[in-house]
């Protein structure tokens, strides 16, 4: 089945940097196109990023945008959210998405904070 397991995760401090993983099973992963999504305490669930099946195109909420840049390892089926210059707002739980499946991961808890 279509499983996904996000990493990364942890505490920095604003103006910090994170790397998140999220490994993907079940699927065709090189033709899929990948999204993380993040949820903060007592908000609805909001879209991060985006990328194409080859890596070349990709897309970026407005609030992240020059800070995060997402990035994939078609060989490891795994994608990467490289995370710059965080702010406390950043704090969530962050989890990945493929396309066409309704499948969640954990996600992995991202807090940003002095």
């Amino acid at each position: 089945q279509v499983q996904f397991v996000e990493s990364g995760g942890g505490l920095v401090q604003p103006g910090g940097s994170l790397r998140l993983s999220c490994t993907a099973s079940g699927f065709i992963f090189g033709g899929a196109v990948m999204k993380w999504y993040r949820q903060a305490p007592g908000k609805e669930r909001e879209f991060v990023a985006r990328i194409g099946g080859t890596g070349r195109r990709r897309d970026y909420a407005d609030s992240v945008k020059g800070r995060f840049t997402m990035s994939r390892d078609n060989a490891k089926k795994t994608i990467f959210l490289q995370m710059n210059s965080l702010k406390p707002e950043d704090t969530a739980v962050y989890f990945c998405k493929a396309d066409g499946y309704t499948t969640w991961g954990q996600g992995t808890q991202v807090t940003v904070d002095s």
